[in-house]
């Protein structure tokens, strides 16, 4: 059985959450009430930064952190770019080859930074005190390898280095209170439920003077409402000096659906998707895995066969790519199992 069902309906059985979740029947009414309400003229524009702050609280429960410690934004590479951009000339940054581009061009096309790309399962032993950052996703996007976190904290700490995680394919359905980074970033459009246009960026208060505000606009006003006009500079203190201005639309759908998520549980969920992924991969002769997405060779037909059968999923690099989420049953294993047989 799916945990919330009253609050899902997909059309057919929906196993691509690491391209773009389901929206929550609330997010949804949420989002409508906001429309209904521009359509006549109605918004109240101040009212939405409550949205914002209950979506930064929520992400900052999620990773173990503070609200102080989150800025808000709509895009995982402005956020990378601006780590990128508090280097210094010559910094070696130490990324995985195979990761998700808005993780390694940020630092590729930063002018002076000596970019060094290793395959995923040799990147923790590539740390060396060479090593000034060390970027790479909790979770890849094509294939849903695991990092082991504990180890890169440890082998970050060994030799002195920070580092960049980003957890867009993670937050959500893994716990991470415990995570352990200097910047972590994060898009809110895939596990955590919301509408493309919302992001996390945390960051703490020791690092947060080294980070530029290039992007700095009136949201990241120390009080935004008295911001809007003229000098002087004056950023809020906290992690809000990297807020973007939100999609004012997107946040109000966003915050219900992350209240969705913390009311189930991560742990729950976790339990969950992985129960369910399990359960495919035994069901076509794969041994357990620790991640809630499977990725599986896709021959030429397999893409016409699943939609047919109304599945939904995706294929990377050129591979099936199946990701089960909190709205997922055992019955869409079965069903996915029979069209692939």
């Amino acid at each position: 059985m799916s945990l919330a069902p009253e609050e899902f309906a997909p059309a057919g059985v929906f196993l691509n959450s690491a391209t773009l979740g389901l929206a929550p029947r609330r997010s949804v009414e949420a989002m409508r009430a906001f429309e209904d309400a521009r359509a006549a003229g109605e918004v109240d524009a101040v009212s939405v930064d409550a949205y914002v702050e209950r979506g930064r609280a929520a992400f900052a429960t999620m990773i173990g952190r503070s609200p102080d410690d989150v800025a808000t934004g709509s895009q995982t590479s402005q956020f990378v770019g601006l780590v990128a951009a508090s280097l210094p000339a010559g910094a070696v940054v130490l990324a995985a080859e195979e990761d998700f581009t808005s993780v390694l061009f940020p630092f590729l096309r930063t002018p002076g930074l000596d970019v060094r790309l290793v395959p995923l399962d040799a990147l923790l032993d590539a740390v060396s005190d060479e090593v000034d950052l060390v970027a790479v996703s909790a979770v890849q996007s094509a294939d849903g390898r695991v990092l082991d976190l504990d180890g890169l904290a440890a082998a970050a700490a060994r030799h002195g280095a920070r580092t960049l995680v980003d957890v867009t394919q993670a937050a959500g359905w893994l716990p991470l209170h415990d995570l352990v980074a200097d910047y972590v970033v994060a898009g809110g459009y895939k596990w955590l439920l919301g509408p493309r246009g919302t992001c996390f960026f945390s960051v703490g208060p020791a690092l947060r003077d080294e980070v530029p505000t290039l992007a700095a606009g009136w949201y990241a006003g120390g009080s935004r409402w008295d911001s809007i006009y003229g000098p002087p500079l004056r950023l809020a203190e906290d992690a809000r000096r990297f807020d973007l201005s939100p999609a004012w639309g997107c946040w109000v759908g966003h915050a219900p659906a992350l209240d969705l998520l913390l009311e189930v549980g991560i742990e729950r969920i976790h339990g969950h998707d992985l129960a369910l992924a399990n359960a495919f991969r035994e069901g076509i002769g794969l041994p357990p895995g620790d991640s809630a997405i499977v990725s599986v060779p896709c021959p030429p037909d397999v893409p016409e066969r699943l939609a047919a059968a109304g599945i939904r999923a995706a294929v990377r690099a050129g591979r099936l790519r199946l990701s089960f989420h909190l709205y997922n049953s055992d019955a869409d294993v079965d069903t996915v199992l029979r069209a692939l047989a």
